[in-house]
């Protein structure tokens, strides 16, 4: 029996010629991604347990973004400890205010050429399987592991079987990546890929860009997959190529992999969802929620902040003002992204709608700042999760929706995929 590609991208990086869904395998890690609020004790578990060593500075990105600008001390202080580990130990790989080029983690990575197919990619994050959207193995671990893998360049990691999910067609006017990993992530419920590998295929999948395509991993963690991953194509590659010069070589599944599950999904019966409070699981069609008024639109973030997120979001707001009760919020997921939307014209367009330009990272996507919610008030938001919460007070409410859906509803001042 052949395998998939997650099961042959952990079989090299840990030096077999095959592995087992259930195995425990000890793995090479070829990029260890460390941002401002979980790499707190991994800097102690690397000087307390292991003497201070970094065995591969070179394989190390440092990217403070959930908290940047510094929103209060505490934070401050995290990403002070931060940028001083990283000089101490000469990691040279830091994109931070200081640089002027930062950003959300998990855009700033393939944008910079440090994602490449077949990798294995750890970070401190649960969305670090966003990588896996040009053919690596990427999941999120815990700060202690990620300490270990600082000082050892490996990771055991249990493989992990894996769930196909394929959709081919055409997907309607209106839909975006986000309704269709929505939806799935209904279909399944938030435990219903527990540790598996979401494989993405289908003529649907294949017609995405790449930045489409890293929304549908990104979310793999809402339904417990441990990662999720799209075989590399042409558009993959020459994505890689044209960002770095560094060899790789992607692997595929095997026609005869076996595989856990199988979803399949025609692209014609997608429409504009939303996922209701509290749980990325909880979808329903946007237009069942018409009933529900908007305080914040928010669009952002690692599933939502990308330039393609903005200018279909643009294409809404063009000539178009926002509900005068919405506060309407764009945040770039980068610096290179809010430069873009600058340069073409996109920035005058969410500004003549009564938006407010926020500056590049997480911001409120996790209730730092930059649109905290208030008690009572209700949200729609490009990013991925809502729990409760998730974005400002316990009593605020988040609903999920596509950087469509949601400047849709910041113009109509409820929720709606119409206008």
């Amino acid at each position: 029996m052949g395998l998939t590609i997650t099961e042959k991208i952990l079989a090299r990086a840990a030096g077999r010629q095959t592995v087992q869904p259930g195995e425990v395998v000890f793995a090479a890690v070829d990029i260890a991604l460390a941002h401002d609020v979980t790499s707190d004790l991994a800097i102690d578990i690397v000087e307390q347990d292991f003497g201070g060593k970094v065995r591969a500075p070179d394989k190390i990105i440092v990217l403070p973004d959930h908290g940047v600008p510094n929103k209060d001390i505490q934070v401050a202080t995290l990403v002070k400890k931060l940028l001083d580990f990283a000089e101490k130990k000469q990691i040279k790989n830091v994109f931070s205010v200081e640089t002027g080029d930062y950003g959300v983690c998990h855009t700033m990575l393939p944008y910079r050429g440090f994602v490449r197919p077949g990798q294995v990619i750890v970070g401190a994050d649960s969305h670090t399987c966003q990588h896996g959207s040009l053919g690596a193995f990427s999941t999120g671990i815990g700060s202690t592991e990620l300490g270990n893998v600082f000082a050892t360049g490996r990771l055991w990691f249990r493989v992990p079987e894996t769930v196909k999910i394929e959709v081919n067609g055409r997907l309607p006017d209106g839909v975006m990546a986000k309704d269709v990993v929505l939806r799935v992530i209904g279909d399944l419920g938030v435990d219903g890929a527990l540790y598996m590998a979401m494989e993405w295929t289908g003529s649907t999948i294949e017609a995405m860009s790449i930045a489409e395509r890293m929304t549908l991993t990104n979310m793999a963690i809402e339904c417990g997959a441990k990662s999720g991953i799209i075989a590399p194509d042409r558009k993959t590659i020459d994505f890689v190529r044209a960002r770095t010069k560094e060899s790789f070589e992607p692997l595929y599944s095997d026609p005869d992999a076996h595989y856990a599950k199988t979803l399949l999904y025609r692209a014609e019966d997608f429409v504009p969802v939303v996922a209701k409070p509290f749980l990325p699981s909880n979808v329903v069609p946007a237009g069942d929620c018409q009933d529900v008024q908007i305080d914040q639109a928010y669009i952002g973030s690692c599933t939502g902040g990308k330039y393609e997120d903005f200018a279909a979001a643009a294409q809404v707001l063009k000539g178009r003002k926002k509900a005068p009760q919405v506060k309407l919020l764009i945040v770039p997921a980068t610096t290179e992204i809010q430069r873009q939307i600058i340069k073409d014209g996109l920035y005058d367009i969410f500004m003549d709608a009564g938006a407010v330009l926020v500056s590049a990272g997480c911001n409120a996507c996790l209730g730092y700042h930059g649109g905290v919610l208030a008690a009572g008030e209700t949200a729609i938001s490009t990013t991925n999760r809502n729990f409760r919460g998730r974005m400002g007070h316990v009593d605020s409410k988040v609903y999920l929706a596509s950087p469509i859906t949601a400047a849709k509803s910041a113009v109509a001042g409820y929720i709606t995929d119409k206008l």
